[in-house]
């Protein structure tokens, strides 16, 4: 009886979907393998099964996902550049693509908790505002 709970309990709680922690320095990109030190642009894809990859830029997860089938996704998480390590949902976030603040990988792609928090970066470094969807659709093949 004791077995059964035991391991009851731990495929329950070792298959739990939700963000873990990013080892900045020593965790790499799944997408361009460079370690992972920036904490302001990190993200990650959490699977429906529980599975984690973690990138070093947004745009690393946006290429990943054009190759990933929709329906094992479970969470979709990035920093933001005011409360870095601090994993939020990516649809719950507005972007802003500007030279003014440089990526890891090139493409100036930074994640704001707010719009508010996004205009106010894009009247000091200018660049464009986005949504989740609007930069699925400009990342997509």
């Amino acid at each position: 009886m004791k077995k059964g709970i035991v391991c009851f309990l731990f495929f329950t709680l070792g298959c739990s979907i939700g963000p873990k922690p990013i080892v900045y320095g020593e965790t790499s990109c799944h997408f361009c393998s460079m370690t992972i030190v920036d904490k302001q642009h990190a993200s990650q894809l959490v699977t429906n099964k529980g599975k984690v990859f973690n990138f070093d830029a947004i745009e690393c997860m946006l290429n990943h996902l054009n190759e990933v089938e929709e329906q094992k996704i479970g969470l979709l998480l990035t920093n933001t550049y005011h409360d870095p390590e601090d994993l939020m949902d990516v649809t719950k976030a507005t972007f802003l693509i500007s030279e003014g603040i440089p990526s890891p990988m090139g493409e100036y792609l930074t994640a704001f908790k707010t719009l508010e928090e996004a205009q106010k970066a894009q009247q000091e470094h200018q660049g464009e505002i986005f949504t989740w969807e609007e930069l699925r659709a400009r990342f997509r093949k």
